[in-house]
């Protein structure tokens, strides 16, 4: 079941997605140098969603007239929600028909993001797509402060607020995070996602929120096939991003976005996504590779021999 695509985000925009739109505001500071503010956390380190809209909407504030298609990226270091993030745009390539662009972004004077963007005049062409998949619709499906107000005393004390906080992207899933299930899954999850609020007619506006909202959650579908009760001793972090425009889209409209985990080995995990609209078109396609590391339960009894507690 697919909303009705005029059921859009009618009301006027909202104050969290009135600040990460000023986050994606980046300030001029130099040709081909940029600085981007942060957005509040706590989770001690930057949301890369939040670095890569950043670095594309740098890289395209390089490019006149046309739109991005596609961009990879590599999370380098975590990045300190303290400090300002610096941008450079290295000007690679502007062709007939093609630009490429190489984005670093920059903190405490090292590379935290790098990221290579893809402009393409526009042409007509061929086309097809595989068929967007039956999902719940949006309305069916619990909010993100829904899911978390269910189950508010599995969330950690000091997160309690972020988590019920407004938030600049909605999300409903079919799929509960995995702080939330000891349930291993290896159904797709059906994500529908759109901003917070109406949004001004910039596509390259709607690309920048959409390589923010497609790092939301995405890495924890390398986990849930792994799900169990008790305690999860275990790392993650996001290795790299892709993102591939196919179609031009709104994401003040319901969007679906269909991810699965289809391998992990070696302490790393694999992730695909594909978006529609809800007209059913494939707008997006989105990979990461994330690591997956267990970590070692502590001694019983105390601090073992040679380490500290």
């Amino acid at each position: 079941m697919t909303p009705d695509p005029g059921e859009t985000g009618e009301s006027e925009t909202t104050p969290a997605l009135e600040k990460l739109l000023r986050v994606l505001d980046l300030e001029p500071i130099e040709e081909n140098v940029f600085r981007g503010q942060n957005e509040s956390t706590r989770m001690g380190r930057l949301f890369g969603g939040q670095v890569a809209a950043q670095a594309l909407s740098a890289a395209c504030r390089t490019v006149s007239g046309w739109l991005p298609h596609s961009l990879h990226a590599y999370f380098l270091r975590g990045g300190d929600p303290q400090r300002p993030v610096l941008l450079t745009v290295d000007r690679i390539r502007d062709g007939s028909s093609f630009a490429t662009r190489r984005v670093v972004a920059v903190q405490h004077g090292r590379a935290i993001f790098n990221m290579s963007v893809s402009f393409h005049k526009v042409e007509d062409g061929f086309e097809h797509q595989d068929p967007m998949p039956e999902a719940p619709a949006p309305t069916d499906l619990p909010s993100w402060e829904d899911r978390a107000r269910e189950d508010l005393e599995r969330v950690p004390v000091y997160m309690r607020e972020w988590m019920l906080a407004e938030r600049a992207i909605e999300l409903r899933s079919t799929e509960p995070p995995s702080w939330l299930s000891s349930e291993a899954s290896h159904n797709a999850n059906y994500v529908w996602l759109r901003a917070n609020g109406k949004l001004p007619d910039d596509p390259i506006l709607h690309r920048c929120l959409l390589a923010y909202a497609s790092d939301m959650g995405f890495v924890d579908n390398l986990y849930r096939p792994h799900r169990k009760s008790g305690a999860r001793n275990l790392m993650m972090a996001s290795l790299d991003h892709a993102l591939w425009f196919h179609r031009d889209f709104r994401l003040d409209d319901w969007l679906l976005y269909v991810q699965r985990s289809p391998s992990a080995a070696g302490a790393r995990g694999f992730a695909q996504g594909t978006v529609f609209d809800a007209r059913g078109e494939m707008v997006a396609s989105v990979a990461q590779e994330g690591l997956m590391r267990r970590v070692p339960d502590p001694p019983r009894g105390g601090a073992s021999e040679g380490t500290k507690p």
